[in-house]
Parts: C-alpha cells; sequence; structure tokens
C-alpha cells in the first residue's frame, strides 16, 4: 500500500480492535499530560509566546486549557511544549523516541482551526487522523534512527506524522502531501537528544518544534511551496520500515509511563514500587541507602538535587526519592516547589547509581535496573533485575489508565472536568462531531 492511500484510506474503525483500544487509550493519555501541565512555567512560558507572537488570522485555534485563540502553528507550539514538560508520555523502542506529545496537540490544534471555518469532523475521522499520525510518525522515526549517525530527539521525526495526520483531516492532493512530507523533513529540527539529558531544559524533546513543522509543511505546501522528496519515507535504503503498512502497526509496541519522569528512569521506580508494596518496613524513616544498578544511559541521569522541573523529571534520584517519601509521583512532585522539598532531598542523596555492565549490554532492546534498599532497622531489600511497568509485556490495566489520568489532571481540573473529557474521548468514535471534546479541552479548568 503506498503511503498516501494509507493516509487516505484507513479507517479507525478497521484497525484491529487491540490497536483502536491502544489508539483511544494513547489519546486519552495525552491529553492527561496536558492537563496536568497546564499550570507549570514551562506551559506559561510557551503560551505567552504563542499568543504574542502567533496572532489568529484566516486560521484560528484555541490554545489547549487555555481558550485563547492563536493562529494554529503558535497553538502547535504551546501544545507540543506543553505535552513534551511533563515527561509522561508514551513511547517506543525502536525509534527511540515518541509520536503522541507532538501529533496529538497538533492535530487538536489544526482539527480546532477546521472546524472554526465552519467545516465538520467526525470523531471516527478525528480518531482516523490520530492512528494514521501515530503509524507514520514512528515509521519515521525508525527510518531516522536507522540512518542517522547521531541519536535524535522525537521533534526531529514526529513532524512527518502530523503531515500524514492533517493531510488525512484536509484531504490533500498526493502532490500537496508529498511536498509538504518533504518540506517537514528539510526543516525538522536536528534535537541532538544526548546533550539535552546532560544539560536538561524546556527544550526536552523536541515535540513544540516537530508539531510547529508539521503544521507549517502542510501550510507551505497548500501555498504552493515545493520540498525535496522526503528521504526517510523515499529511500530504497528504508523501505523495510513502511513495506508493511497497514498490515503491523507500531503503536502496538509502544510503552507507557506510569510516572512522569524519563523513561529510563522508569524501571528503578517499578522496581522500588514493587518492594514498597511487597514490604511495610519501607518508608521515609527507615531508608539507610539506595543502590540503583543500571545501563549506563540510566546512570547518566542522576539528577540527586535538581535546580529546576526539568532536571527533576530528566533525573533518577530525585523522582525515586519522591516515590518513596511520598508514595506516588505525579505533578506535584516533580514541578513546582517540590524541588526543594527537604524530605525528598533527604532521601536523595541517599542513593547512588552506578552502571551494570550487564543492563548496559541488554540495553536499548531491554530497558531494565535493579535497585537494592538498606534499611536502618538492618533489613536489606533486593528487587530482581526489573523491567519497567507499561511495556507491551507489562501493560497498564485500564483502570490504571484512569488512575494515572486523575492523578496527573487533578491539579488542574476539577473531578467534574475529569468525568466529562474521560466520558468523551472513551465515546468519541461514536461522535458525529468533536466540537464537544475541544470544547473541554479549551476550557481554562481549575482545580477550585
Amino acid at each position: 500500500m503506498s503511503l498516501y492511500a494509507f493516509v487516505q484510506n484507513t479507517q479507525f474503525s478497521q484497525l484491529p480492535k487491540h490497536t483502536q483500544s491502544l489508539v483511544s487509550t494513547s489519546l486519552l493519555d495525552i491529553v492527561g499530560i496536558l492537563a496536568g501541565a497546564k499550570d507549570n512555567q514551562t506551559t506559561q512560558n510557551i503560551r505567552h509566546y504563542a499568543a504574542s507572537n502567533y496572532p489568529p488570522n484566516a486560521l484560528s485555534s484555541r490554545l489547549l486549557f487555555d481558550g485563547r485563540s492563536v493562529h494554529p502553528m503558535g497553538a502547535a507550539w504551546a501544545g507540543g511544549f506543553s505535552a513534551d514538560s511533563l515527561d509522561a508520555h508514551e513511547g517506543h523502542f525502536t525509534s527511540k523516541g515518541h509520536a503522541g506529545a507532538t501529533v496529538v496537540p497538533a492535530l487538536l490544534a489544526l482539527a480546532d482551526a477546521y472546524l472554526a471555518q465552519g467545516h465538520a469532523v467526525s470523531g471516527e475521522e478525528f480518531l482516523s487522523a490520530i492512528a494514521i499520525a501515530y503509524e507514520t510518525g514512528l515509521r519515521a522515526g525508525v527510518a531516522l534512527m536507522d540512518t542517522a549517525a547521531e541519536y535524535h530527539a522525537s521533534g526531529a521525526f514526529s513532524g512527518l506524522g502530523v503531515v500524514c495526520g492533517a493531510a488525512r483531516l484536509l484531504k490533500l492532493s498526493e502532490a500537496e502531501f508529498l511536498h509538504a512530507l518533504g518540506i517537514a523533513e528539510y526543516f525538522g529540527p536536528r534535537c541532538p537528544m544526548m546533550r539535552l539529558v546532560d544539560f536538561p531544559s524546556m527544550l526536552r524533546d523536541a515535540h513544540g518544534a516537530g508539531a510547529y513543522s508539521g503544521i507549517n509543511a502542510i501550510l507551505l505546501a497548500q501555498a504552493g511551496i515545493t520540498g525535496a522528496p522526503a528521504e526517510t519515507v523515499q529511500k530504497d535504503l528504508i523501505q523495510h520500515c513502511w513495506n508493511d503498512l497497514g498490515d503491523r502497526w507500531e503503536i502496538d509496541a509502544q510503552y507507557y509511563k506510569p510516572w512522569p519522569v524519563c523513561r529510563w528512569a522508569q524501571p528503578a521506580l517499578t522496581a522500588v514500587s514493587q518492594l514498597m508494596q511487597a514490604h511495610n518496613e519501607v518508608h521515609t524513616n527507615n531508608v539507610k541507602a539506595i543502590r540503583v544498578e543500571t545501563f549506563h544511559e540510566s546512570m547518566r541521569l542522576q539528577g540527586h538535587f535538581p535546580q529546576n522541573a526539568d532536571e527533576a523529571q530528566y533525573g533518577l534520584a530525585f523522582p525515586l526519592a519522591a516515590l518513596i517519601c511520598k508514595g506516588q509521583v505525579g505533578p506535584a512532585e516533580v514541578t513546582g516547589e517540590a524541588i526543594n522539598d527537604q524530605a525528598i532531598l533527604d532521601i536523595s542523596r541517599k542513593i547512588s547509581i552506578v552502571e551494570s555492565t550487564e543492563l548496559s549490554a541488554r540495553f536499548p532492546k531491554e530497558i531494565l535496573s535493579r535497585v537494592t534498599l538498606e534499611l536502618l532497622d538492618g533489613t536489606t531489600l533486593t528487587s530482581p533485575i526489573t523491567q519497567a511497568k507499561g511495556d507491551p509485556e507489562t501493560a497498564m490495566t485500564a483502570e490504571e489508565f484512569i488512575a494515572k489520568f486523575h492523578l496527573l489532571a487533578a491539579v488542574s481540573l476539577t473531578d467534574q472536568h475529569i468525568q466529562k473529557i474521560i466520558k468523551e474521548i472513551q465515546s468519541l468514535q461514536d461522535k458525529s462531531h468533536c466540537a464537544t471534546l475541544f470544547d473541554l479541552l479549551t476550557q481554562p479548568g481549575s482545580c477550585t
């Protein structure tokens, strides 16, 4: 199947049932992350930037959980940055990246502008576009990782997924579509990921840049700007990334995060969570020392004493200490004043993180850690080598996703608002339009 045929003909209702469930779950998950990030510093800054620099004109989109109208390119910048600012979004092993934090905010922005012009978008059509964007974005990521020497952040490839989902919503011609793909790839940001790991900042995984580049490419192609062929789609060397399009679904291989911290920290948090569930004596006042054995990339996270929310979420020690100290890790534990919480910092300084050559050798095919807790009462507890919760083999349940949504969104939305969003997304396939969902997602919201 050609890529253009896949984009224009794929129907959400015809996907395998498991894949349908994952697409709906992924949409719900990203929306929960956006709600949880609503009031953090990154989101406030990027919304101000979008409102100041991208005024609405013939195209107008509402900022998520804000309501102000801006141009869709500004809304894409803001939505991608906001989703990226709370590191709880799903990911994908072979692309070593993420699609949802780019494609969901970008398509929400574009579809909102499309609705404002009087067009109709059904729930089925929007879910089809989301599925297409995820699938093509992930495959573009695999193609980039297979052909580029450097490890790129997700924004370097996810804009191509935006183009594919947007081309479906807007019914672009094949010529416009191919030019848009070429523009998105050519103007795609470089995003050297390990620099961000070593120096955490608001730039994160570049989802804002990916969302913007995808929407920008669509608008340029519609304006008649031509683009060179997209090598990550059309080059013979990477055809293995695309030749089973429509027969196998990359979204089925995604992992999901229980906690809003770097993926590489998740196995250690899973190990400690399991130890805490099995042993009541593991608590803040009974911890003497914590040793984490992990793979090299995870070891580089460290992050004992973060100076800001970005460092807290791109660290290992601090969120692990927060889990032990608070019993959970949500927005309230890794943003705002939490980074100065003395109880968390006291536990964090007791943590040592060392590389295991065995676990490094098993990365990236396996992402694993082992944790040893030495308690003040003399007990020593060691976890098995542990895989992160949320992998396809350790999948989260529907109930756990709903609990995660509540944990994230409750910092900024009322329970009534949360329940309405969940209900609308869960029934979206049967809706003749998306207007109600978009109205719910652009209300400012308040948890008071």
